[in-house]
């Protein structure tokens, strides 16, 4: 039987805006490697200031603290600096963001230029066919790599942002309601991608989405009020929730 290690561990992770509003309240869970954990909850639960909290975005806003741990293979990122954790850990937004002054070529090498770590002409053309290759989106955009990415479909716009995220060969991809803005038929290419990618990178993704959760994750954390819940196996979440408040949510008496 194959045994998951733990890539990242969150010790009583809390997160405040002021010392009046906890947004995040003691959260613990270890997120075992190569799997696909969904984070549900009704809106305003904590979701996506937890997700941040992991690429340590929160770090940019002097009046929002995070304490607690949370350990990366064993390293607590809350004392590492930013831009070490975020080549590991990365992040894809609820919207497709590519860069718009950026071509779709420049847009997969963003990590690099603004890390300024120097590549020759072979490592960028193959880094950036590589990326573009795993997301399903070198075939469609291969002629037309010198256009703006804004000129891409929002799924298009999305599979582009997620390369973008891997070109720097993550341990970790944190995605925040990465397909609520496109359609289902993106939405499906979207998650195909992702239940593939998790045999290389750990995902992390908040979704609203209770079928898109339990159809792509294989473990699943429900919180409600900046609370965890429920950490457990996606199936037995659906199937058998312990707590009221999680089947209550997932039977749309709450949301």
């Amino acid at each position: 039987m194959e045994i998951k290690k733990t890539i990242l561990d969150l010790k009583r992770v809390c997160v405040s805006y002021t010392k009046q509003t906890m947004a995040v309240k003691y959260v613990s869970a270890a997120i075992e490697r190569n799997t696909i954990t969904a984070i549900m909850g009704p809106s305003g639960c904590g979701k996506s200031t937890l997700l941040r909290a992991v690429n340590l975005i929160h770090h940019l806003y002097p009046n929002i603290h995070v304490t607690g741990e949370i350990l990366w293979n064993g390293q607590n990122i809350l004392s590492m600096q930013p831009i070490d954790v975020r080549r590991h850990i990365g992040m894809v937004f609820q919207r497709p963001t590519p860069f718009s002054t950026m071509s779709i070529y420049d847009n997969v090498l963003a990590g690099y230029t603004l890390n300024g770590i120097r590549l020759s002409k072979t490592e960028k053309d193959e880094i950036v066919e590589t990326n573009l290759r795993n997301v399903f989106l070198w075939e469609e955009v291969k002629d037309v790599l010198n256009k703006k990415g804004t000129f891409l479909s929002g799924g298009q716009q999305q599979r582009l942002c997620i390369a973008r995220a891997l070109a720097l060969k993550p341990d970790v991809l944190l995605m925040d309601e990465p397909t609520s803005a496109l359609d289902p038929i993106a939405t499906k290419n979207i998650e195909e991608l992702l239940v593939e990618l998790q045999k290389h990178v750990t995902i992390l993704i908040v979704t609203h989405n209770m079928g898109q959760a339990r159809r792509i994750s294989s473990k699943s954390m429900f919180m409600y009020l900046g609370e965890l819940v429920e950490y457990d196996d996606t199936e037995t979440i659906f199937s058998n929730p312990v707590d009221e408040r999680t089947k209550a949510y997932l039977t749309g008496k709450m949301g």
